[in-house]
């Protein structure tokens, strides 16, 4: 296995993976499958903002998962502060290829000197809270009914991880 910075080209793997989770999980509170059109748009914002998407491939090539970050909310005192996701793919999780990935987002984050590391989980989602907290995140708080999929309103948790960056913070 291998980390890589995943470029367009995996764009079908990359949906594949969200899909899955969109039509079976409360991973993402999205009800309809993404589009290969939607990742145009969503590769286009990563390359803008310079931000990665970190995947993990197996010796055969095959994406066996991914992570990345965004803006946390579009106003500049929350420059420092990033909104990360990750995912794996359904035949893979459970074997701690997330914590991999999630240790990769965590040091880019520190390299690009960002300070906080935001992450939403659907509070049903024990697995993912526990793999923030073996990372060093703490949970921030809930916001109940924030969503409502397959018939059912959800509560979603946040956890942070707050980084030692940036040295030199500035308002500008």
């Amino acid at each position: 296995m291998k980390i890589i910075n995943c470029s367009r080209d995996y764009s079908e793997p990359i949906l594949n993976i969200l899909n899955e989770a969109i039509v079976n999980s409360t991973a993402l509170y999205d009800y309809q499958p993404r589009t290969l059109e939607n990742m145009v748009t969503w590769f286009d914002v990563k390359i803008k903002n310079m931000f990665p998407v970190i995947g993990l491939v197996n010796n055969q090539n095959e994406l066996l998962g991914f992570g990345s970050y965004g803006t946390f909310r579009a106003w500049p005192a929350y420059k420092y502060t990033l909104e990360h996701s990750l995912y794996i793919h359904k035949d893979y999780r459970g074997k701690g290829y997330g914590k991999i990935i999630l240790q990769e987002i965590i040091k880019e984050a520190t390299r690009q000197e960002y300070h906080n590391l935001i992450a939403g989980i659907d509070s049903s989602n024990v697995s993912s809270k526990k793999l923030h907290e073996s990372s060093g995140f703490q949970f921030a708080g809930q916001i109940k009914h924030a969503g409502y999929k397959f018939s059912r309103w959800l509560d979603l948790d946040f956890y942070q991880l707050i980084l030692p960056t940036p040295f030199h913070p500035a308002e500008s």
